[in-house]
C-alpha cells in the first residue's frame, strides 16, 4: 500500500495498493494526487524501490518537486504516514479481516473518506483532516 498525505494536516490526498511490488501503483497514486492538488516543493518517502525507481523519482523531477527520502531503517523519518499505517489497521483492516483484494479496496476507500472527513484528530484540536488542509489552503490564497 502507499499513500501520499499532506504532512501538515495529516490529509491523505491519494493511496494505492497492489499485490506486488511494482512501482506502477505508487505512480499512478503520485500522479493522481498531482492531477487533484497543487504540487508540494518537496516529497518526502523511504528508500523502497518503489520510491527510488525511475518512475516515481522521474515524476517529482517532472513537477520541479524536490526529493527527500528517509534513511535506510529509519521508520521515525517518515513517522506520519508510519502512524497513519498503524492506525488503518487497527481501525478498520484489523476489525473488517477482508476476504479480497476487491474488498479492500472498497474498504479503504470507505475508511479514507472517513480518516480524511470524519475522524477528529487530537492534536488539531478535534478538526478533521479536511478542515485542517482546506484552512490551510484556502490561508495561503488569500495570502
Amino acid at each position: 500500500m502507499t499513500v501520499v498525505m499532506d504532512w501538515y494536516s495529516r490529509y491523505v490526498l491519494s493511496w494505492g495498493i497492489s499485490v506486488t511490488m511494482d512501482d506502477s501503483f505508487c505512480v499512478s497514486a503520485l500522479e493522481r494526487a498531482l492531477r487533484c492538488y497543487p504540487a508540494p516543493e518537496i516529497f518526502n518517502t523511504d528508500q523502497g524501490a518503489q520510491y527510488t525507481g525511475n518512475g516515481f523519482t522521474g515524476v517529482l523531477n517532472k513537477h520541479g518537486i524536490a526529493i527527500s527520502m528517509d534513511g535506510k531503517g529509519r521508520a521515525m523519518d517518515n513517522i506520519m504516514v508510519e502512524r497513519l499505517w498503524r492506525t488503518v489497521k487497527y481501525e478498520d483492516i484489523y476489525i473488517h479481516d477482508y476476504e479480497s483484494v476487491a474488498d479492500l479496496v472498497a474498504g479503504l476507500r470507505r475508511y479514507f473518506t472517513f480518516y480524511n472527513d470524519e475522524r477528529p484528530h487530537q492534536s488539531f484540536d478535534g478538526m478533521t483532516p479536511a478542515e485542517v488542509y482546506w484552512k490551510e489552503r484556502n490561508s495561503k490564497r488569500a495570502a
